[in-house]
C-alpha cells in the first residue's frame, strides 16, 4: 500500500511525519512523494493560528472530493488540529477513515489494514514519547531528534498544552542510541526539538547535561536545538554551549513582547529585563551567536506604548532574524476569554512595522559577512537553480552556494559574494569534509 505524506507546520510536525513513514515502513507500508500514485494521503496539521486550521481544511476538503473519484483512496487526518477537532472531525469532513492526535501514532499501521468505524481515536497514553521508534528520516545532512513532548506552560496565548498534552522527556541513553545511529547513517547534524528543551529533565539528567554528553559522540560535525523558553535558559546551559565546539553558536528565544503588561496577559513568567539579562549572559558568553526570536504583535489590550516597547527591545537586541505574527484567538486557551479589542488593521500595521524593521537589521548584519569566508554545511540542492546548493553556516544563516555540486552533507569553505535579509550568497572555494 503506498503512503503519501502531506506536512504542515513546525519542526515538530516535520518529525512526527518521518515517525509515521518509519512506523509504516516497518509495517510493510511503501512511502512515496508522489501524491497521485498513493493509495492513502495522510495530512499532519498545525493548529497554532486561524491560519493553519483553514489552510489544513481546505486541503483536506480537495482531498476528499478526490476521493469521491477514487473509492480505493483512503484520507487522514492528523496532528494537532486532528487532535483539536477529536469527534468533530467526521462531522466537518464528511468521508474523512482516520483522525489521529499526535499520541495515536503506534496504531496506525493496524488502523490503515482495517478502518475502524469511527475516524477520531482518542490516545490510550497520553504520556507517550514514542521512545525506540526510528524515524525515517530523509533529509540528507540534518536530522529531528524529539527528546521531550508536550508543555507543562501554560501561555494564555497557545493551543499546544491542549492538543500535545503534559510534558515528558525521552530517556537519554535512548536519545544518545538514536543520535549514535543517524551520525553511523552519514547524518552530520542534529536537532533537538521539544516545545520547551530547556526543561528536559530524565532520570536526574537535566538538557545541559544531555547536550554535552551527545557533544562528546564521535563525528557529529553540529548539534542545534529549539525551542528555548526564557524562563529556564540556565547559566549553566550557556556555558556548556560556549565550552563545546560542536554546539551551534545560535539561539532561538521566543520573548512575543517587548512590554511588561503582555508578557503578564501572556502568562510568560517573565519580565523584559529578565530576558535582557540573558540576551547580556548569551552575548557575554557565547562568541559570534547568533540570537532569533518569535514576536507576536496586537495581543489583547496591547497599547501603543506597549507596540513601542515591542519596538524599542528588537532594536536594542538586533536580532539575526524573527519570526513575527499577528494574535490568533484560540478558543480554549487563557487569551480567548479576553477582549479581542485591537482591529485587524491595526494588528497588520503593527506587525508590518515590526517586520520592516527587523529586516533592516537582519540586512545590515547580513551585509557585515560581505568578502568573508564562511564554513558551510551543504543541506540541499536549491529550489531555484539545480546548478546551486543551499546549505548552513554553524550560526544558522542560510547560504546559497551558486555553481556547486558537492555532495549534500559535506562541508565546504564558502566566499560571500552577495546578501539579502534572510540569505548569503557565495562561491565555494574548497570542500573539506
Amino acid at each position: 500500500m503506498n503512503v503519501h505524506i502531506k506536512t504542515y507546520g513546525c519542526q515538530m510536525n516535520i518529525y512526527d511525519s518521518e515517525l509515521v513513514a518509519g512506523i509504516l515502513s516497518s509495517e510493510g507500508f511503501t512511502m512515496i512523494d508522489n501524491e497521485e500514485n498513493a493509495d492513502v494521503i495522510l495530512v499532519n496539521t498545525c493548529t497554532v493560528r486561524q491560519h493553519a486550521d483553514h489552510r489544513a481544511l481546505s486541503i483536506i476538503s480537495q482531498l476528499l472530493a478526490k476521493k469521491k473519484k477514487n473509492n480505493y483512496l483512503k484520507v487522514g487526518l492528523l496532528g494537532c488540529l486532528a487532535e483539536r477537532l477529536g469527534d468533530e472531525a467526521e462531522k466537518m469532513l464528511s468521508g474523512i477513515d482516520l483522525v489521529l492526535g499526535p499520541d495515536s501514532y503506534r496504531i496506525i499501521a493496524d488502523l490503515l489494514k482495517e478502518i475502524p468505524e469511527k475516524p477520531y481515536l482518542e490516545a490510550e497514553n497520553k504520556l507517550e514519547d514514542y521512545d525506540n521508534i526510528p524515524a525515517l528520516t530523509k533529509r540528507g545532512s540534518s536530522a529531528f531528534i524529539a527528546i521531550s513532548r508536550g508543555c507543562d506552560n501554560r501561555c494564555s496565548y497557545c493551543i499546544v498544552p491542549f492538543v500535545r498534552g503534559d510534558e515528558r522527556s525521552r530517556p537519554a541513553d535512548s536519545i544518545l542510541d538514536e543520535v549514535k545511529r543517524l551520525v553511523d547513517e552519514g547524518f552530520k547534524e542534529i536537532t533537538f526539538l521539544g516545545q520547551n528543551v530547556n526543561s528536559y529533565r530524565s532520570n536526574g539528567i537535566e538538557f545541559p547535561d544531555l547536550l554535552a554528553r551527545t557533544s562528546d559522540i564521535q563525528d557529529l560535525k553540529r548539534i542545534r536545538f529549539t525551542t528555548s523558553h526564557p524562563k529556564d535558559l540556565s547559566e549553566r546551559l550557556i556555558r556548556v554551549i560556549a565550552e563545546k565546539e560542536n554546539i551551534c553558536s545560535h539561539i532561538h528565544l521566543p520573548v512575543q513582547s517587548g512590554s511588561n503588561n503582555v508578557l503578564k496577559a501572556m502568562n510568560r513568567e517573565y519580565t523584559r529585563e529578565h530576558y535582557m539579562s540573558l540576551i547580556t549572559m548569551i552575548k557575554e558568553n557565547i562568541s559570534y551567536v547568533s540570537i532569533t526570536t518569535d514576536i507576536i504583535s496586537g495581543f489583547p489590550g496591547e497599547t501603543l506604548a506597549d507596540h513601542q516597547d515591542t519596538l524599542d527591545l528588537v532594536k536594542t537586541i538586533e536580532y539575526d532574524s524573527a519570526f513575527t505574527f499577528k494574535y490568533s484567538p484560540r478558543d480554549g486557551t487563557g487569551a480567548f476569554e479576553l477582549d479581542d479589542n485591537i482591529p485587524e488593521a491595526e494588528k497588520v500595521r503593527r506587525l508590518s512595522e515590526i517586520s520592516d524593521l527587523q529586516r533592516s537589521i537582519s540586512t545590515l548584519k547580513n551585509k557585515n559577512y560581505m568578502g568573508k569566508e564562511i564554513e558551510v554545511l551543504v543541506e540541499s540542492v536549491s529550489k531555484r537553480s539545480e546548478n546551486d546548493l543551499l546549505g548552513r553556516t554553524e550560526s544558522g544563516k542560510n547560504v546559497v552556494i551558486s555553481n556547486c555540486n558537492h555532495p549534500v552533507g559535506s562541508i565546504c569553505i564558502v566566499k560571500v559574494t552577495g546578501t539579502t535579509s534572510q540569505t548569503l550568497m557565495g562561491k565555494s572555494i574548497k570542500m573539506i569534509e
